[in-house]
């Protein structure tokens, strides 16, 4: 079973910045990715920003040149830096793993808030 713990997010003012982190354990293939999404009250779920296990990443539209994917594949956690953050990029954020083996395997965290607010 995969788990995937989240941690970092938390209440920041207009332009500042947020790290967060995500965890996988468990039974894992190593080549994976792995990515963060959010999801806003009423709004429907959208990808941030994804990394594959050779460093290729994705970014949303819009939070391009503010934030920034990385991993650690030793440590099988991903982090997500924001920067210049905005009200609008209040959400819950949620990790993500993806691989296929012989069928598709998605897992994701529990979900971490981030507020942006003065």
């Amino acid at each position: 079973q995969v788990q995937l713990v989240e941690s970092g997010g938390g209440l920041v003012q207009p332009g500042g910045s947020l790290r967060l982190s995500c965890a996988a354990s468990g039974s894992i293939l190593k080549i994976n990715i792995m990515g963060w999404h959010r999801q806003a009250p009423g709004k429907e779920r959208e990808l941030v920003a994804a990394i594959t296990s050779g460093g290729l990443t994705n970014y949303g539209d819009s939070v391009k040149g503010r934030f920034t994917i990385s991993r650690d594949n030793a440590k099988n956690t991903v982090y997500l830096q924001m920067n210049s953050l905005k009200a609008e990029d209040t959400a819950v954020y949620y990790c993500n793993l993806n691989y296929s083996l012989g069928r598709d395997h998605d897992y994701w965290g529990q979900g971490t808030q981030v507020t942006v607010s003065s």
